[in-house]
């Protein structure tokens, strides 16, 4: 079953909504607090969150911006550091997450940015009490190649998000909640590759995937 684009955009646009819903309501919650508030030490705490809740906002948006948009130019490739710099953002409210980066290349292609960004994202939310996600992308001999490892105590993937990822929409369709997992599909297939997600091992689950350079 393949999604029109329309469709496809309708379910990205879901999801940056969805993902944007808790810190953008905590943002008017805390400035509902602060209009009434009048102890000092508790007007501190509410700017505190306001804060708080702002750079989580903010973070999203790049995130999304990089992985779903046009963001990084209009150039077939893309600054890594970019990418780097979006996954650090998405995981700062998640304290127990640590991000090892082993992308060497300064650049690459606006496709492999996407792919690794998107599964990054995956992954991260994968990690339900936090670990480590190790994060690798080179191309290679006119192929690019994505890794994202993560590590932790308890790692849970929904299984919509593995099928959509392997095999693409289903025959019931996508939800917002995999549009991601979708896009990810979607670039290595067009691009002659696959994506592979293998079963928790030992704390251990890796996502990987291999496309034609471009």
């Amino acid at each position: 079953m393949t999604v029109s684009p329309v469709d496809f955009a309708s379910l990205l646009c879901s999801r940056l909504c969805h993902d944007l819903l808790s810190p953008v309501g905590a943002l008017n919650n805390g400035l509902e607090l602060l209009a009434d508030e009048t102890d000092p030490a508790m007007r501190q705490r509410c700017l505190d969150l306001l804060n708080e809740s702002a750079r989580a906002s903010a973070n999203k948006l790049k995130f999304f911006r990089l992985a779903f948009g046009a963001a990084g130019g209009f150039g077939e490739m893309v600054d890594a550091r970019e990418a780097k710099a979006a996954i650090e953002g998405l995981l700062s409210d998640h304290k127990r997450t640590e991000l090892h980066w082993l992308v060497e290349a300064d650049q690459l292609p606006k496709a492999a940015i996407k792919v690794l960004l998107n599964l990054s994202l995956i992954a991260s939310e994968a990690l339900v009490r936090g670990g480590t996600i190790d994060v690798g992308g080179e191309e290679n001999g006119g192929q690019l190649e994505i890794v994202v490892k993560i590590e932790g105590p308890r790692i849970i993937l929904d299984p919509e998000l593995r099928e959509t990822l392997v095999g693409g929409a289903r025959e019931t369709g996508v939800t917002p909640r995999a549009a991601a997992a979708y896009l990810v599909h979607t670039l290595a297939s067009d691009a002659g590759g696959a994506v592979q997600v293998n079963d928790p091992a030992d704390n251990v689950m890796i996502f990987g995937a291999v496309f034609n350079a471009r």
